[in-house]
Formats: structure tokens, C-alpha cells, sequence
């Protein structure tokens, strides 16, 4: 992995280091540089555009043979949509998991690349430079959606084609990818280790898939599960993308409820990061 200087960050950071009171600008501030550190990333990814590639073959999978199967054998009630349809959504929400959960990785690629200690010596608060990861997580994960979407309409998936959906699901994905890569983040600044957060983010990564409601309706799941259920942010991602994304789809939180949720949930993530951030350094 080549080492990203961080001098894109210069030209913002001269300007946020003046001293100037006003709320407004202190915002546009942070809005900058958290913009400046998913610029950062972006320029990681033109480095290596073959992740975007390997990263769709397993969602290709899973919707071109479980869902197919499931879709003919009839085994999980879904509704009035056709399974592919119930389906279709929750392997998109699964593919931004998957690349979300791993993001943490890169953080220690730039910890041993003395990288993060740049980035903590500039006058950049740290909330931005969590927040800039999260982002740039989010715009990598709407290549998923492309595939997920392209897939679905060779499958016959009675998508919704409207650009005020479409747009909703591209705001879900990033939010939702947003949220995860951060709490990868968080577990990235405690472990310290590629080997240590490898063996974590398989361990999260599909308890997390299977006790949500991706793959089956929450209704069929043991009461105890129906709990957890509730309490995974997977959940509301997946309802918010099916009811945008399918037509007939429907939203059983509704749609300001699975965002409110997420962004509750994102903002405390934002928080608990940037104060652990600091620990990469040691």
C-alpha cells in the first residue's frame, strides 16, 4: 500500500487555524476537512480500482444461487413481494456490511504507516478525521448498489425506478456503510493489529447479517431473536433500502424512524471514535 501524504489537508487546516468565533464557519470548517480525508481515501482507491471488482463477486453469489434456490423452493414467507424481490434489498445492505466492517483494516495499514500520526499532529479535529473515513466508506460502498441494482433488473426484480427512491437508497447505503466502517474504527483503535481485527470483524460480521431482517421477515424468528433484531442497525438499513428500492416495498419502522436510528447511532459512533482515535498513535 503506498503512503497518502496528507497535504490536501493543508490548505484547509491554515484556514481553520485562525481564530474566528462564528458557529457557521466553524462548521464549514469541519465540513471541509472531514471532505479532505475521504479525498484522501479516494485517491487510495484510484490506486487499486480491482477491490470494487472483487468485491461484487459476493453478492453476485449470493442472489444468483441462494436466492434463486429460495425463490423456487418457496421456503421463507416474504410477503406480498416476490422472495428475489424481499431478498434483493438485503443483500445490498449485507455487500456495504461487509465492505464497511473490514474498512478498520486501512487504519492500521496507515497506523504502521505513520500516517495517523500526521493526521493527529494537524489542528484537524479528530471528530473530522472519523467522520472523512466514514464518508469515504460510503461513496465505495454505492458501487455495490450499481452491481446490486444491475443484477436485480437481469433477475427480474420489480425495482423502483424513481429517482427520488433511487436517491433515498444511494443516502441509505452511504449512511449505513458510514455507520459501520466507524465502528470498525472503534475496533480498529482498541485491537491495534491486522490479526486481532481480522479475527473480530468475521466474528461481527455475520451475527450481524443473520439477526436482522435481510434474508427473512423478522416475524419468523425466535422472540429472542426478534430483540436483537430490533436493536441491530442492520435492520433499519435493510427496511429503509426495501421500501425505496422494490416496488410495493414497505417500511415497517418507516422511513424517518430507520434514518433517525441510524444517524443516532452514527453520531455516537463519531463521538466514541474521535476520542479513541488518539490511541493508533501509541
Amino acid at each position: 500500500m503506498k503512503s497518502i501524504k496528507p497535504g490536501v489537508l493543508q490548505p484547509v487546516l491554515a484556514e481553520s487555524s485562525a481564530a474566528r468565533p462564528d458557529l457557521i464557519w466553524r462548521i464549514k470548517s469541519m465540513i471541509r476537512c472531514t471532505l479532505a480525508v475521504a479525498e484522501m481515501d479516494f485517491r487510495k482507491l484510484r490506486h487499486d480500482p480491482m477491490e470494487l471488482l472483487t468485491r461484487a463477486i459476493q453478492p453476485a453469489l449470493w442472489l444468483l444461487i441462494f436466492g434463486q434456490v429460495f425463490a423456487r423452493t418457496r421456503a421463507i414467507p416474504s410477503g406480498n413481494l416476490p422472495y428475489l424481490d424481499f431478498m434483493s434489498p438485503g443483500i445490498l445492505a449485507q455487500s456495504v456490511l461487509f465492505i464497511a466492517i473490514f474498512f478498520g483494516i486501512s487504519v492500521i495499514w496507515e497506523r504502521d504507516l505513520g500516517l495517523v500520526h500526521k493526521l493527529l499532529a494537524t489542528p484537524a479535529p479528530r471528530a473530522t478525521l472519523v467522520a472523512g473515513k466514514g464518508l469515504a466508506a460510503g461513496v465505495r460502498a454505492l458501487s455495490q448498489a450499481l452491481v446490486i441494482y444491475v443484477l436485480a433488473a437481469l433477475l427480474g426484480v420489480g425495482i423502483n425506478w424513481n429517482l427520488a427512491a433511487m436517491a433515498g437508497v444511494a443516502g441509505t447505503v452511504i449512511l449505513g456503510a458510514a455507520l459501520f466502517s466507524t465502528f470498525s474504527l472503534i475496533v480498529a483503535c482498541i485491537v491495534k493489529t491486522r490479526e486481532r481485527f481480522m479475527g473480530i470483524g468475521q466474528v461481527i460480521t455475520m451475527p450481524l447479517f443473520f439477526a436482522s431482517n435481510a434474508i427473512y421477515p423478522i416475524d419468523m424468528m425466535p422472540n429472542w431473536l426478534k430483540v436483537v433484531a430490533h436493536y441491530n442497525p442492520l435492520t433499519y438499513q435493510v427496511d429503509a433500502i426495501r421500501a425505496l428500492m422494490i416496488q410495493g416495498g414497505v417500511s415497517m419502522y418507516g422511513l424517518i424512524t430507520d434514518w433517525l436510528v441510524m444517524l443516532v447511532i452514527l453520531f455516537a459512533l463519531v463521538a466514541i471514535g474521535a476520542r479513541l482515535y488518539g490511541r493508533l498513535a501509541t
